[in-house]
């Protein structure tokens, strides 16, 4: 039975694959089981930052599982020390703590905000987390709730309460809520990936800061997908010039092995304290051995890098017929077109160019570091295809 027959056999039906088995890749570039080359502008939904085979990420990871590959968090690792300094050292905040996911990132970030407000408050009178309307959080079942769409809000009830959501770039809805619910929290996707590719307004961040500073709610930015360089900068948040409290990533720091991790600032820096969370292969060192690899890699040069290649995308595609809008940051963005998304990416994939879809929108989440001979290459196989399905 081949790979694709296997996996059509025996594997959950939660995803709608596209049909093809990638076996290999190395930067950019992936092969099927049957030998087809692509070049892939999804890298595995942004988590290979630094494309398939990086070597240095390898080279860490290996050398890590000749030491310890495992150990409790009973123990100190020096994977996990070194990679949460790192982490503090560039975004100011003052500890991480280590899961599995961006959906566990984000469930430990709810669980602090609601504790210090319990601690605030000797209740859980303000438990409430304001969330955006076309926002995704994750797929357990209180991020599922936290998600501001509503065809997330169905099968899996009954729903985890205390989420509200505000409608995105309307602070007057914002406050709104505030005055509404006992709030503990505003958690934002300054970049709504799942929902489009739709970056929030500077104003909008800018107001819902000044809100969260006058009801000493926390701001937690969901970094997901948008950081660890995707946009340009190494958070997403980073682009608006306003703090936040508290971080939560997954996805690229990894680059290839799953990771989460909940940065926490000043403001809930002493919140939890031992029992309060906890994961059994959070911080694992193998993983965390990589992510130091990647995180460490993350420069000035990379990011202007990013930039420049999101530059070169939207020079390439701008004015495409069939193509009414570009939207995102960085090697993050969303292209809303007349034909079908998901269509053009399989007419795409049929020419050797992995696109992934986000909505109604085709999505472009290539490597940091693509090629510049393969980004073009391929960006001129979508323009085409643009074209192609506009016309039909």
């Amino acid at each position: 039975m081949d790979i694709i027959s296997a996996s059509k056999s025996y594997l959950a039906d939660t995803y709608n694959r596209f049909n093809i088995a990638l076996v290999k890749g190395k930067g950019a570039r992936a092969w099927d089981e049957n030998g087809k080359e692509y070049v892939d502008l999804g890298s595995g939904i942004a988590v290979n930052v630094f494309g398939y085979g990086d070597e240095e990420w390898k080279k860490a990871v290996t050398s890590q599982l000749d030491m310890i590959p495992h150990t409790s968090n009973l123990y100190h690792s020096a994977p996990a020390a070194e990679l949460a300094r790192l982490l503090c050292e560039k975004t100011g905040m003052k500890r991480v703590f280590f899961g599995n996911s961006g959906a566990e990132a984000n469930e430990c970030a709810v669980k602090l905000a609601r504790k210090r407000a319990f601690d605030k408050y000797g209740d859980e009178s303000h438990s409430t987390v304001i969330t955006l309307t076309n926002s995704f959080h994750g797929r357990t079942i209180a991020m599922l709730s936290a998600t501001g769409q509503d065809h997330f809000h169905r099968y899996f009830g009954p729903f985890t309460p205390g989420f509200v959501y505000a409608e995105a770039d309307n602070i007057k809805d914002m406050r709104r809520l505030v005055s509404e619910h006992g709030c503990c929290a505003v958690m934002l996707e300054m970049i709504q990936g799942e929902g489009g590719v739709m970056p929030l307004s500077y104003g909008f961040v800018k107001g819902v800061r000044q809100l969260c500073d006058e009801n000493d709610l926390l701001l937690i930015a969901d970094e997901v997908q948008t950081g660890n360089g995707r946009s340009g900068r190494l958070y997403s948040y980073m682009n608006f010039e306003r703090p936040v409290d508290v971080v939560t990533t997954a996805k690229g720091l990894g680059g290839g092995l799953p990771i989460g991790a909940c940065l926490i600032g000043e403001r809930a820096e002493h919140v939890f304290g031992p029992g309060d969370h906890g994961s059994t292969f959070g911080g694992n060192p193998a993983v965390c051995a990589g992510a130091v690899s990647i995180l460490s890699r993350i420069d000035d040069a990379v990011l202007q890098g990013v930039r420049d290649r999101s530059a070169i995308i939207i020079d390439m595609l701008n004015g495409t017929e069939g193509l009414e809008a570009i939207s995102g940051m960085g090697l993050m963005l969303g292209l809303k077109v007349i034909g079908n998304a998901r269509r053009i990416c399989e007419s795409c994939a049929e020419r050797g160019v992995l696109a992934l879809t986000a909505k109604d929108r085709i999505r472009l989440l290539p490597p940091l570091n693509i090629d510049i001979g393969d980004l073009k290459t391929a960006v001129c196989i979508l323009r085409e295809e643009i074209i192609r399905a506009a016309r039909s």
